[in-house]
């Protein structure tokens, strides 16, 4: 990923030398686990420990020979060890250091996003606190439909990254696994005691039961799962690119002093976080369907996964990391404007309030389709018209025959719409 859209703690966790240490920590448990048996020598396993390292260099020299990275990587390591060297690698397939160490290094990477998701949460749910009675226009179909409340909305999207959070931890579980099974998984040349061992040091499961590699549908599930919080996020984003609109202005993205806009255009203020965020969105998708594809592998493994898997693995994390954090600190600065709410509210000329007449008619002993044949053309006519739908309604003698002028004042009373909000906050446990 490039440096424009991934920070430090996240970037340094898919560095090469990381994940030469990853792997080198693979190779050192797995060498005591075999001392804790008995085949090595805990003085060997005690050098090993002291005196193995890489030189990263050196490592790609010898893959320019051997075209086996995890070969060129354990020949470097031989070279910084004397005759204890003949332990590092014992029993082992490469896929038994990349898989295990993988799922490592996910392990570390899991911890970043998941403290970032509870922290976008935790940003969510000032919000939804801060405007849990701040009145504005509900739409459907982008038209305007009733009475909402911004708080409301915070409080969905509060809601719906709690179930992220959920399917993120259930898909990192299951990612956070090591295999330690040899060539084919039948721990021909290895102690299933090794697995148990290096896992355990590691913080990671060991898989109970593998191949050569771990199965990829582990991973095509995670990805899914970084996917859905990605697209959480472009949903949002989405919302508030449309409230920010000229004619709409309801909420809008701080815009720092000096910030510009526009090279032709001195007067704009655009919505650049919340695009950045729905494109970058578009990439963990696409992520996501690649992750798919990984895992139909040949027999008992194929290669095919281990390029795509360089590529997507550091990326998506890397891109969620930098999409959490930019669109947090959206949220938790966005300028909120609620009397442009207000002012929207009144331009649909009161016809949003035609549901509360259709049902007062019905109360009144109207059949549905009396009050509705009798509301519609009334709230089509302040459309067309640009007139107020109650001073047509208070114009219309079968509605006013039924309906006193209190009836109808309690009618177009946006708090009738409102009156749940709190019900709806408490079920949230927000209140």
């Amino acid at each position: 990923m490039i440096e424009r859209y991934s920070r430090p703690e996240m970037r340094a966790i898919w560095t090469e030398e990381n994940k030469f240490n990853a792997w080198l920590e693979v190779e050192l448990c797995a060498c005591e686990a075999w001392a804790e048996l008995g085949v090595i020598p805990q003085e060997d396993a005690a050098k090993l420990r002291k005196d193995a390292k890489f030189d990263i260099d050196r490592i790609n020299e010898i893959e320019l020979e051997t075209r086996h990275d995890v070969i060129a990587f354990t020949r470097a390591v031989s070279e910084s060890l004397g005759a204890e060297r003949k332990w590092v690698h014992y029993g082992l397939t490469s896929t038994d250091v990349v898989d295990t160490a993988l799922g490592y290094l996910l392990r570390q990477a899991n911890e970043i996003l998941e403290k970032d998701i509870i922290n976008f949460i935790e940003i969510l749910k000032d919000k939804a606190i801060a405007y849990k009675d701040t009145p504005m226009m509900g739409r459907t179909h982008g038209v305007h439909a009733e009475p909402t409340t911004f708080g409301l909305k915070m409080a969905l999207w509060y809601e719906e990254m709690k179930r992220n959070l959920e399917r993120f931890r259930h898909a990192a579980n299951g990612v956070q696994f090591g295999k330690i099974s040899g060539a084919v998984g039948t721990y021909a040349n290895i102690d299933p005691f090794v697995e148990e061992f290096v896992c355990k040091k590691l913080g990671t499961s060991p898989a109970p039961i593998s191949t050569q590699t771990l199965q990829r549908d582990r991973h095509a599930e995670y990805m899914a799962a970084l996917a859905l919080v990605a697209t959480s996020l472009d949903k949002f984003a989405t919302e508030i690119r449309a409230l920010q609109k000229s004619e709409i202005r309801e909420v809008e993205e701080a815009f720092a002093k000096g910030q510009k806009g526009s090279s032709a255009m001195p007067h704009k203020r655009n919505p650049i976080g919340c695009e950045n965020i729905s494109g970058l969105s578009r990439v963990i998708r696409g992520h996501m369907v690649t992750a798919y594809e990984n895992v139909p592998l040949w027999h008992e493994r194929d290669i095919s996964h281990s390029s795509v898997e360089r590529i997507i693995l550091p990326d998506a994390t890397m891109l969620l990391n930098y999409m959490l954090n930019r669109f947090g600190n959206i949220v938790k600065n966005l300028t909120v404007f609620p009397e442009n709410m207000k002012r929207n509210m009144n331009r649909t000329f009161g016809v949003p309030f035609s549901g509360r007449i259709l049902t007062k008619l019905i109360d009144k002993g109207f059949s549905r389709e009396q009050a509705y044949d009798t509301v519609q053309p009334r709230a089509m006519q302040a459309w067309e018209e640009q007139t107020q739908f109650r001073d047509i309604v208070e114009a219309t003698p079968e509605i006013t025959a039924v309906l006193s002028p209190e009836e109808i004042e309690d009618a177009f009373n946006p708090s009738w719409h409102l009156k749940h909000v709190d019900t709806i906050f408490r079920k949230l446990e927000l209140i």
